[in-house]
């Protein structure tokens, strides 16, 4: 099994759990607690651009946690190795729900009173339906980016439209599929 270190203390790693604009994040373990165990890469992204990925994290959890928007807790950051640490929250993502043919009309609320947490701080989350994990009944917001608000990238205007079988959401699924993709 690979260990990854975070500040000289070993985690196992026990799966990739998805490759984001900024970083690979790993399910991970350690002392018999599962963690997200996130490792920046330097990997191009035609469509962003990036400064100091590490102390963007740090800075936008900053910012979600004073919005009140739900994520996980940020527990360790590994300057050196750009790695960070935090709270796995357990649940299946709102992707997988709408993979599954199942509806994210439950979770609409949630997402919604957390756009308005995030307008209201001067924010837009990332809306993806990848984002967001379904942990009992609440939804939280697994990712840590966000950016300055504008309207054009709110929930409303963007993202609603990947929460339910859109056309702009079978499109996505079938780049997906063509790709090989599974996630």
């Amino acid at each position: 099994m690979e260990e990854l270190f975070v500040n000289g203390e070993p985690y196992a790693i026990l799966s990739l759990l998805g490759r984001g604009k900024g970083g690979y994040s790993y399910l991970a373990e350690r002392d018999g607690r599962r963690v997200v165990l996130k490792q920046i890469h330097h990997e191009p992204c035609d469509y962003y651009s990036f400064g100091d990925k590490l102390e963007a994290e740090r800075h936008d959890y900053g910012r979600l946690t004073r919005a009140g928007i739900r994520v996980p807790q940020m527990l360790d950051v590994d300057a050196q190795n750009e790695r960070i640490v935090k709270e796995y929250i357990e649940g299946p993502t709102v992707m997988e729900l709408l993979r599954r043919g199942e509806s994210a009309q439950p979770y609409l609320p949630q997402a919604r009173e957390m756009a308005a947490q995030a307008e209201a701080a001067g924010l837009n989350i990332d809306y993806f339906p990848t984002n967001f994990v379904v942990h009992g009944r609440e939804l939280f917001y697994i990712d840590y980016e966000c950016n300055g608000y504008m309207d054009e990238w709110s929930f409303e205007n963007w993202g609603v439209r990947y929460w339910s079988r859109t056309p702009e959401l079978l499109a996505y699924l079938e780049r997906l599929e063509s790709q090989g993709e599974n996630r």
